[in-house]
């Protein structure tokens, strides 16, 4: 073989790599080159990780894997494998997942359960998505805790966060890599940023997890912190699980990042209290507008119409009973005549009063483009919340086979701009085990999701509620031929 012979295999091969990494890293940028020249394809592999559950021996914790059909597979498609293994040790992988269109449970009861780390590849890869749904029956940390394990990252905001008297708040960070990866975590309170001693270059060593006690960071009792987890070297994915000695227990998600316009998608009818906490991290104020979008349209909530945000401070306003009996979507805009001010926002919400009442956090959340999924879902406790902006939505909800048993349904509802729908998914024919739902965004303006579960227990109304943003199953990758000039001297 000629010299030319070989320069020309080696420039394909190359254009065969750089294509291949481009559906593997899940970017999307569009301004890269012309719609024309590209086109978007299911990724092939995903990486997400799920915190620690819970250190209570009255824990239980059911973990749920599902990948929607579709992307090009048809339900129950093999080709390809998706596992979670214990991060460190990695003794023992919980039981993998082999097929599209059908969850897959895991559950544990163990006080020491580890943070998990796992991968999809295959036909599995595009849209997978993982539960974790951990029941605390009594003890101070009793209430009903939900997450969607996260995507490795290298920067994360989490506002709601908390150094009061009477809670505990913990950022769980999770390593999927073999090197270990440097972490700083910053506080904003509303006097600016909190200088502790041991927030700064925090070594996550690789395949492990690192819980984080946020009041050992910093003196203060502050009531509402904005919390912004940053990677200097590695990935890492965060979640904050937060602990209130009254009211209960949850993951406080990581919100979408900072913008001038954001959706707290599925507020329930029956909020006793919101709270709204909102962080600028540029160099302006803001000024935000804030709506509420019901059932029937957009509402300005009284009092409520304005909040004024310092640069790098942290504001917080509660919105009391907002809702009042009719669920709800917040909807946080600029008031400035010039450009809108990128800021980070999210709700806590309380449901149940006294001793009876359980708290829960809704983050922004980025909106669906194509579709999103949330794993765990069971016969009863399940509710949607769906909201548009700009135009109508039309969108197809899918209730995936019980992961023992049934058969998969859908129904394809109208969200009119402004609104909000609240609704139970569509139950599937003869359920048994629990069932994952996907939310299919059809056409018109831009839709934003979530879902809340509930498990009332002993009088306590347990609730958590999951964003659901877009599942970036595809990417765009460029469209790549071989170009025989690289083969000119």
């Amino acid at each position: 073989m000629n010299r030319s012979t070989l320069s020309l295999a080696g420039a394909v091969v190359a254009l065969a790599v750089l294509t291949g990494a481009a559906s593997m890293a899940g970017g999307d940028d569009s301004s890269a080159a012309p719609a024309a020249s590209s086109s978007r394809l299911p990724v092939q592999r995903s990486t997400l990780l799920c915190p620690e559950p819970s250190t209570s021996e009255f824990a239980a914790t059911t973990y749920t894997s599902f990948t929607p059909a579709g992307s090009g597979s048809g339900s129950g498609t093999s080709g390809g494998q998706a596992t979670l293994v214990p991060a460190t040790t990695k003794p023992k992988a919980l039981k993998p997942l082999t097929a599209t269109g059908k969850p897959v449970t895991s559950t544990t009861d163990a006080s020491d359960a580890p943070a998990l780390i796992g991968t999809a590849d295959g036909s599995l890869a595009p849209g997978w998505s993982v539960g974790q749904t951990t029941v605390v029956s009594d003890g101070p940390g009793r209430g009903l805790l939900g997450t969607s394990c996260v995507v490795p990252d290298s920067e994360f905001w989490f506002p709601g966060a908390s150094t009061q008297d009477g809670r505990q708040d913990y950022v769980h960070l999770v390593n999927p890599d073999d090197t270990p990866a440097v972490v700083d975590i910053d506080l904003y309170g509303k006097d600016g940023q909190l200088k502790g001693s041991t927030g700064d270059g925090i070594t996550v060593p690789g395949d492990s997890s690192k819980p984080v006690l946020l009041s050992t960071l910093i003196a203060d009792k502050v009531q509402d912190l904005t919390v912004h987890v940053v990677a200097r070297s590695g990935r890492v994915g965060a979640a904050v699980q937060s602990t209130d000695a009254k009211a209960g227990t949850d993951w406080l998600p990581a919100a979408a990042q900072p913008s001038g316009d954001l959706v707290m998608p599925g507020i329930p009818a029956d909020a006793t209290d919101v709270r709204l906490i909102a962080y600028a991290p540029g160099s302006d104020d803001a000024d935000l507008t804030l709506k509420l979008a019901t059932s029937s349209g957009t509402i300005t909530p009284a009092d409520h119409e304005t909040l004024h945000v310092k640069s790098g401070m942290t504001a917080a306003v509660d919105l009391g009973d907002v809702t009042r009996g009719d669920a709800g979507s917040l909807i946080v805009g600029s008031s400035s005549a010039h450009a809108a001010v990128p800021v980070v926002a999210g709700l806590r919400v309380t449901r149940g009063k006294g001793s009876d009442q359980e708290i829960a956090f809704l983050p922004a959340t980025a909106p669906i483009d194509r579709e999103a999924s949330v794993a765990d879902n069971r016969s009863k406790g399940s509710t949607l919340g769906l909201t548009a902006t700009g135009k109508d939505v039309s969108v197809k909800i899918t209730s995936s086979a019980g992961s023992t048993g049934g058969t998969a349904v859908s129904r394809t509802v109208t969200v009119k701009a402004g609104t909000t729908v609240s609704m139970a998914p569509p139950q599937p024919s003869g359920l048994k085990g629990s069932y994952a739902v996907t939310v299919q965004r059809l056409s018109g303006g831009r839709l934003y999701a979530s879902r809340m579960l509930a498990l009332p227990l002993d009088g306590v109304p347990m609730f958590t509620i999951q964003p659901m943003p877009d599942d970036q199953g595809l990417v765009e990758v460029p469209l790549a031929g071989a170009d025989l000039r690289v083969l000119e001297p």
